[in-house]
């Protein structure tokens, strides 16, 4: 079986480790050293990575980061024709929340072959992490910087019953959990930090308390998974959402106690209608 498989052409998207090396793949390796053209977030750290893994570049290395991913498109896209180009970020996946974008629209719209070597993500890291359910989620990238945008942002959220996964700046962590708590209420949310380092961490609670938690200061870089939201207080009306929990691994108390808390409904009440439902 091929296992560092390469194209002869095309664009090839690559996972780079969210900080501990040891998360890159055998492939990503093998990519760094075999690709014609490596388009990096960063090259010196696209560098020190390949040194750190013990890869030797022979192709040739180009910056392609926010400011200039336009402009590069369509050298990239030449080269790809006949040759491989292989897109890194400084962590992560490209194109999520990290630059690729354009460059993958332009390829596909040339008939140029795309193709992906898996690995971390923040995205999903934090969802498993997180200890919610997570069984449906949209992902949001950055959370709007300016506090309109935010509240705007924010709002939308209210009726959404999936989880929310996104990320936020350490500086303004408890500005947005705050706010968070003061238009979502009191739902459950998880804020992962440092994702695969050696300070990794992950804070359970209600936005509420992961606020006042927040304000004493967090370090590193951030990503917040926040359940979905409820519209009924009925216990019947949630008993899906429990279940759901429950075919994720959660025990049933446990299940009941997190959507009862989120749902403004007595534990006790939803316990028993959830077992007089499974009793059916």
């Amino acid at each position: 079986m091929e296992t560092h498989y390469l194209p002869q052409r095309g664009i090839v998207l690559a996972a780079t480790p969210l900080g501990n090396v040891g998360d890159a793949s055998a492939r990503l390796v093998h990519a760094l050293e075999h690709a014609d053209v490596i388009a990096a977030e960063d090259t010196r750290r696209t560098r020190n990575l390949a040194s750190a893994l013990g890869a030797n570049i022979a192709g040739k290395v180009v910056s392609n980061f926010d400011h200039n991913e336009d402009k590069r498109v369509s050298e990239l896209i030449d080269i790809a024709r006949t040759s491989v180009v292989l897109v890194v970020t400084d962590a992560g996946m490209p194109l999520v929340s990290d630059p690729g974008h354009s460059l993958v629209a332009a390829a596909h719209g040339a008939g140029i072959p795309v193709t992906c070597l898996p690995g971390p993500s923040a995205v999903t890291t934090a969802l498993a992490l997180s200890g919610l359910g997570v069984g449906r989620f949209i992902f949001d990238g950055f959370a709007p910087r300016k506090p309109g945008a935010r509240a705007a942002w924010l709002e939308s959220l209210k009726n959404e019953k999936r989880a929310v996964c996104f990320f936020e700046s350490p500086h303004r962590l408890e500005a947005t959990l705050t706010e968070a708590a003061e238009i979502l209420g009191q739902r459950q949310a998880a804020v992962c930090r440092e994702l695969t380092k050696t300070y990794e961490e992950v804070k359970r609670g209600t936005l509420a308390e992961l606020a006042e938690w927040s304000a004493e200061g967090v370090r590193g870089e951030v990503t917040v998974v926040i359940d979905g939201g409820i519209e009924s207080a009925e216990p019947e009306d949630v008993l899906a959402l429990v279940q759901q929990r429950v075919d994720d691994g959660m025990r049933p108390k446990d299940a009941v106690k997190e959507v009862a808390k989120s749902a403004g409904i007595k534990s006790g009440e939803l316990y028993d209608a959830f077992i007089a439902a499974r009793s059916f």
